[in-house]
């Protein structure tokens, strides 16, 4: 039996020994994976009710030290996230780890009978979705994924929108997100991490085995061997949306190009666009950058009934008919976001976790919308047209 079948087969027999949560039970929780996101993350459970964190995992000492020191006297720092899963105590992870160490670990945590709230994308290659969502779904865990749009208010709003038809038949869907790493990352990646105080040959894991650099450490997403670059970082938040609107899982044709103008000293384009045509009678493409930061980031539905503008601050509806040249006119619907997606995101995994149901966020959708990112970098590392 190889690894990954003793992994699935555990899961179904461990997660019966797991702690049954009563409403007043505390959830204990460890962290895995204690960087920038995990900062956000930790903050949005502290400020929620009937949660702890009493271990933080990272093979940066300063950084596991720090997060065990802001979740308060109950937590622990360990090096090892398998000392996590190995401890009695806890019931539920949360991993926000390189990319290519989330299947693994979600695979690991499961068969210990962890619940699992995982940063997407949940996948660093294709291989990876089916035999994840094969052993989550037999592990009868509760697993999320970080697509947190499938948790935010307004997003489930505009998606009844959509469904009862206000748009008319939608035919193009446009998505983009522009960030500015080109200013923002020179000077704060400019020393800082101490080799001596991090574990770098386990924090390569999978990845070949090559000396430290700095900067694969903290801009780890954009180098092929740790992540995916703007595709599976970006695009995968909003793909899931688009696919989510529209009953769509797959698409039918991928293709995708991308190239570094700027940012010379980073493995993966800066800037790129893809194309995916869906069997569902529409296409979405992506466009983005990441030498400025100006419109940030955001869908664009387009139907022959109307247009909806969609972004994490709201949403507006304009209806076709009335434009006048290049000025939109005044939108029909419009509404403001009144909370944080990440937020109601990891409440619906607590929430789930004592109720034992299927989350939002649910790993089916986690790897579906990473596999679609996958594709664009397939297509684009291939430079050819992908049909499925």
């Amino acid at each position: 039996m190889n690894r990954r079948n003793f992994v699935t087969a555990a899961a179904g027999s461990l997660a019966a020994a797991a702690r049954v949560l009563g409403a007043n039970d505390r959830i204990r929780l460890g962290l895995i994976g204690t960087g920038g996101r995990c900062g956000a993350l930790s903050t949005h459970l502290k400020s929620l009710p009937g949660n702890e964190v009493i271990l933080t995992s990272d093979v940066y000492q300063p950084r596991r030290e720090a997060m065990a020191e802001k979740m308060g006297p109950q937590a622990n720092p360990v090096r090892d996230y398998r000392e996590v899963l190995d401890s009695k105590d806890i019931d539920g992870v949360v991993i926000a780890s390189p990319d290519h160490w989330h299947a693994r670990m979600v695979l690991d945590a499961i068969a210990a009978g962890k619940d699992v709230y995982c940063e997407k994308p949940v996948t660093h290659t294709i291989a990876e979705g089916e035999p994840l969502i094969a052993a989550v779904e037999k592990s009868g865990r509760v697993v999320a994924t970080g697509t947190q749009q499938r948790s935010w208010d307004h997003f489930i709003q505009a998606k009844a929108l959509v469904e009862e038809g206000k748009l008319g038949q939608i035919a193009l869907a446009q998505c983009y997100w522009y960030q500015n790493y080109h200013r923002a990352q020179r000077p704060a990646d400019a020393g800082g991490i101490d080799p001596a105080k991090l574990d770098w040959k386990t924090w390569l894991g999978s990845a070949p085995d090559q000396p430290f650099a700095e900067i694969r450490y903290r801009r780890w997403r954009w180098f092929w061997d740790f992540g995916g670059g703007a595709f599976t970082d970006l695009m995968t938040h909003w793909i899931d949306v688009i696919m989510w609107y529209m009953h769509s899982p797959t698409p039918r044709t991928v293709q995708a190009f991308g190239a570094v103008h700027v940012n010379h000293d980073l493995e993966l384009p800066d800037t790129v666009n893809a194309s995916l045509e869906f069997p569902q009678n529409y296409t979405a493409v992506y466009t983005g950058t990441m030498i400025e930061s100006l419109e940030d980031g955001g869908i664009v539905l387009r139907g022959t009934e109307a247009m909806m503008k969609l972004t994490r601050a709201g949403f507006e509806v304009y209806p076709e008919g009335k434009s006048r040249g290049a000025q939109l006119p005044p939108p029909e619907i419009a509404v403001k976001s009144t909370g944080d997606g990440t937020k109601t995101n990891l409440q619906n995994w607590l929430d789930c976790m004592r109720g034992r149901r299927q989350p939002n966020a649910n790993i089916r959708a986690g790897v579906e919308a990473a596999r679609a990112s996958h594709l664009a970098n397939q297509a684009m590392r291939e430079g050819r047209r992908i049909s499925l």
